[in-house]
């Protein structure tokens, strides 16, 4: 069985979750957010603790069964904490700013690149080079810090480019001259 499967999830205070039609909701002090429930699980709800549990033994099933329960304790917590990544600008130059609910980028390219923010993500730029994605659908603001990571990926050669904080880039040494 399942170990992840197996856990269960706890409600923190103020969170509620139902179960309508094979939908989840799970609305919290951040906001709502629902999924479907896939096929030959079952939802246990016991006062604040939530387990899934599955009807068969089928393969299939028990891939899901880990999968559905990590699904809602990431709804869970983003309805009740939010999530959020860090990204940093590195390069003489490079810069980003807020303009409503999207962000421009200066990036060395020959024109500004105007990234508009999906509903329910917000960003907040300090010092023009680090940028903080938020929102409450952890899924979401992985994605949209990848797209903007990929709008000038770090370069291995020189380090220039957009970079989630904290990570570390190995720089390659260039081409030695030849002696001929």
């Amino acid at each position: 069985m399942s170990r992840i499967g197996k856990k269960p999830v706890i409600m923190p205070k103020g969170t509620k979750l139902e179960l309508k039609d094979n939908e989840i909701v799970v609305s919290g002090p951040k906001g709502t957010l629902s999924r479907g429930l896939l096929e030959g699980l079952e939802l246990n709800i016991a006062g604040d603790v939530v387990t899934v549990k599955r009807v068969s033994d089928d393969k299939k099933l028990r891939g899901y069964h880990g999968l559905m329960r990590t699904l809602i304790s990431n709804m869970v917590e983003g309805v009740d904490k939010g999530f959020e990544k860090r990204l940093e600008i590195v390069g003489i130059g490079y810069r980003a700013e807020l303009h409503g609910s999207s962000l421009m980028f200066f990036l060395g390219y020959s024109h500004p690149i105007t990234f508009p923010l999906p509903q329910g993500i917000t960003a907040q730029v300090e010092k023009q080079t680090l940028l903080t994605i938020k929102g409450i659908d952890k899924e979401l603001v992985g994605e949209i810090a990848a797209k903007i990571r990929a709008l000038r990926k770090p370069d291995v050669y020189k380090n220039k480019g957009v970079k989630y904080a904290g990570e570390v880039l190995k720089k390659k040494a260039g081409k030695s001259g030849s002696k001929g």
